[in-house]
């Protein structure tokens, strides 16, 4: 929906120069930088949120398929370390043995004295040769064990910043839920009337049927819309953490005349702008918070109901920083 304000603001401000004075050309030139400048940063920021949480789930996963090998080898090498260890204790027993022997043996004869002495090496060099190994595997066990160890930490740091960005986007989306609910229950007398509050991508649209505010080609306010945008500008006016975009809507009936609004751009703009003026006038919400936008005549809700197609939408946009910083963080 960014993409297509910003083309439409674009389309905008290339058919404005012929018709408005220079410096309102100029306004529009800066309002369409800035627009230009939201869109590409919500939608790079947008494109991390989403690669982040891909990467987090995929991270996880294979942390978790590392961590089930490293411990497979633990067991592996634990197994071997305990053969060994057998190993080690039989030979120490034989060692034990031989020399009883030898020490029995000495009064036979010499060449007998020879071979169990020889034998008594070479299970004495088995021995030197199985402690080092011995020696070997718990250095590798130790280190397969830290090998695991940072993996495990790891993986809990990766699972608590993947729950906070969950625990956050759901508070978030709870929060527009309650916000769409606040919103509804403050414009309830206007239900009937043109006015409709829905919540999606957690945001939330409140339309408003020209009908409700604006007399044909008209861009003041009539009593019964003005009280429907102070209604509207109190319940919000606390809500300091969103973005609000006004925006016009036209029908495809054409406007042909020398005065101001000389078309459908003009007329959407215009209408925009004065709903901006009047939320403002009527409550404590920051200036720097709203924006007006002319989507004119082409962005129509039903193209066979023109009634439907004039109209305002407000959107309310939450705040995304914070969850920028839990992104960024990671």
């Amino acid at each position: 929906m960014r993409t297509i304000i910003l083309l439409t603001t674009a389309l905008l401000l290339c058919t404005l120069p012929s018709c408005v004075p220079q410096r309102k050309y100029a306004e529009m030139e800066v309002r369409k930088e800035s627009a230009e400048a939201e869109n590409t940063s919500l939608k790079a920021r947008n494109e991390q949120l989403q690669s982040a949480l891909a990467e987090s789930k995929a991270n996880l996963e294979v942390r978790n398929k590392e961590i089930e090998k490293l411990q497979a080898d633990t067991t592996q090498i634990g197994k071997s370390y305990r053969q060994l260890r057998s190993q080690y204790d039989k030979i120490n027993e034989l060692n034990d043995i031989l020399s009883n022997k030898n020490s029995q043996m000495l009064q036979f004869a010499s060449e007998e004295n020879k071979k169990l002495l020889a034998d008594l090496n070479k299970a004495q060099e088995a021995l030197l040769a199985r402690e080092d190994a011995l020696r070997a595997l718990e250095k590798t066990v130790d280190a397969k064990q830290a090998a695991v160890d940072e993996a495990t930490a790891k993986l809990q740091d990766r699972e608590v910043r993947l729950q906070e960005l969950e625990a956050l986007l759901s508070a978030q989306k709870a929060a527009s839920e309650a916000l769409r609910e606040k919103v509804q229950q403050a414009l309830l007398g206007f239900r009937d009337k043109g006015l409709t509050v829905t919540e999606k991508d957690g945001k939330v649209y409140v339309s408003m049927e020209a009908k409700l505010l604006f007399a044909s080609g008209s861009t003041t306010v009539d009593p019964n819309g003005r009280k429907a945008l102070v209604d509207l500008a109190k319940a919000i006016e606390n809500e300091a953490d969103m973005e609000i975009i006004v925006e016009g809507h036209t029908d495809t009936d054409k406007i042909n005349s020398s005065s101001v609004p000389r078309d459908n751009w003009e007329l959407s703009v215009l209408r925009a702008t004065e709903v901006i003026k009047i939320m403002v006038a009527s409550s404590s919400i920051k200036p720097s918070l709203l924006t007006a936008a002319g989507r004119s005549e082409f962005h129509p809700v039903n193209p066979a109901d023109k009634a439907r197609n004039r109209r305002i939408e407000i959107i309310l946009q939450p705040n995304l920083s914070e969850l920028y910083k839990i992104i960024e963080g990671q």
